[in-house]
This record gives C-alpha cells, sequence and structure tokens, in this order.
C-alpha cells in the first residue's frame, strides 16, 4: 500500500500550489492535503504491559548544543534525530514551526511525553520505552520527499530496535500530515502504531492506521502543560487502544469529558 496514494497526481497538485508561494507559508492557504483512502494495518499481538514502545515526534525537538532544525527551509527540513530517551527534558530545544512553542516551553511533556512514559514504565502501563527516540520538523509541505528521504531513516533506524509498536505525536497542523505518513509506512513493515492528535479533519484525509484525536492545540498535543493528570490521561487512553482495535479506525478520546468533569469538582 503507498504512503502517498496517487503520489504523481500530489505531486503536481503540490509543485502548482508551490509555484505560487511567496511568503505566508506558515499560513497553507490552498495547500494540497495528501488524501488517503486506505489505511495498512498490522494488529497487535502483544499486551501494552508488555511492550516495547517507540516513540516518534515532530515538534523539532534537538538536544541543546547541536544544530536546530532548519525552519525556513521551503519543503521542509528532511532531517531526522535520535535521541536518548533518559534525556533530561530540560536539555531538548525546539525548532518551532507551524505551532504556538510557548506550550512547549512551559513543559515540554506536551510534545515529547517521556516523563509521563517513564512514569508508565515504572507502573507498569507500557513493558519499555525503546532507548532511543525520533524527531523531526513535521512541518513538511513536500510530503512526497519526506516519504521518499525521511521516512526510509526512520524505518531503518526502527529496525535496529526491538520495538513492538510505535507512538507519534505530531505537533503543528501539517505535521499531522507528516506523522501519519510515518505511522503508515512503519505498519507496513508490521509494528502497529498510535498516532495522537488535534485535528481530526487532516488525520482523517491522510489516514494513519490508528489515531485517537480530541479537542487540543497544536503545540500541546500530548496533554496541557503543567497538568500531568491531564497528559497521563491523554496517554493512556491513546495507548490502551492499541491492542484491541482489529482494523484502522480513527477514534475520538474521552479526555474531554473527564477533564470537564475534573474542573467542575474543583479538581483543576
Amino acid at each position: 500500500m503507498e504512503i502517498i496514494e496517487r503520489s504523481e497526481q500530489w505531486g503536481e497538485r503540490y509543485r502548482s500550489w508551490n509555484a505560487k508561494q511567496s511568503n505566508g507559508l506558515e499560513q497553507l492557504k490552498g495547500y494540497p492535503f495528501v488524501e488517503n483512502s486506505r489505511a495498512p494495518f498490522t494488529p497487535s499481538r502483544r499486551a501494552i504491559t508488555m511492550t516495547n514502545l517507540a516513540v516518534i515526534v515532530s515538534a523539532g525537538a534537538y538536544i541543546d548544543g547541536t544544530g536546530p532544525f532548519d525552519t525556513n527551509a521551503p519543503g521542509g527540513d528532511f532531517d531526522l534525530r535520535e535521541i536518548p530517551t533518559d534525556i533530561e527534558l530540560r536539555d531538548l530545544r525546539f525548532a518551532a514551526r507551524g505551532y504556538d512553542s510557548s506550550f512547549v516551553q512551559q513543559d515540554a511533556n506536551v510534545q515529547v511525553p517521556l516523563e509521563r512514559l517513564r512514569e508508565f514504565e515504572s507502573n507498569r502501563v507500557i513493558g519499555q520505552i525503546a532507548p532511543v527516540f525520533w524527531s523531526f520538523c513535521g512541518f513538511i509541505p513536500d510530503a512526497r520527499r519526506f516519504a521518499e528521504e525521511t521516512i526510509p531513516q526512520l524505518l531503518e533506524r526502527l529496525a535496529r530496535y526491538d520495538v513492538q509498536a510505535a507512538l507519534l505525536v505530531p505537533a503543528s497542523l501539517l505535521c499531522h500530515q507528516s506523522v501519519s505518513l510515518a505511522a503508515r509506512a512503519i505498519e507496513q513493515t508490521r509494528l502497529p502504531t498510535m498516532t495522537l492528535g488535534v485535528d481530526r479533519e487532516i488525520l482523517e484525509n491522510a489516514r494513519p492506521p490508528r489515531a485517537g484525536y480530541y479537542d487540543g492545540k497544536p503545540g500541546s498535543v500530548a496533554g496541557e502543560p503543567n497538568w500531568p493528570q491531564h497528559q497521563r490521561r491523554v496517554l493512556d487512553e491513546a495507548l490502551r487502544w492499541i491492542e484491541p482495535m482489529g482494523q484502522p479506525g480513527i477514534r475520538k478520546l474521552a479526555v474531554e469529558l473527564e477533564t470537564k468533569v475534573e474542573i467542575a469538582r474543583g479538581e483543576r
């Protein structure tokens, strides 16, 4: 199954759109979002409590002291970073493109939820986190080049680790497309995936194999900053869907209802 269905036709639409751009690229006016009709799917054969989980983020996270992603590249930056998961979040920096960086500056867990996942590992919600995670700058208008250059690098790196599932976390609206395409490719290597999101329409267009979305904000997709319980709720519900899902699907998380109840009780 293709990562981008009718890739040649999409490439023509992208070139036509790109030729008209002079400025205001961040607004994506008239951008030809990828529209896939089907999704690949790999059933999970392992309980999440026994799973070695790969984490893939698109917020442009990089280690302090290393070079940042290029946020001015017209078609996007196609670099891929491999970062140890035992890193202190304060040692991460973010090349924010297409999303409000104020959330991640308050609390990096909203886009790189390593502290929450370490808690999950300690409490046996998941088996373990892979020793490294992967980061790219997901505001990539040239989706076809991303599929041809970056995704093969990601698949090659994933194959080096004994991971049994992957969690993908977008940052910007366009990141939703990028991580969805990555999830489609990963699933075809027989690894189940879960994509978080806050924009249902883009997810439905790109068709990742599994996705959980809620009414959140770009730049704060893995929960609200400095609210660990909200972050746990988002991640826990999404991850627990990996195993029971028997076919491709995009589901709305119940986190909003639970959050409203919590606020009404004065607990937040």
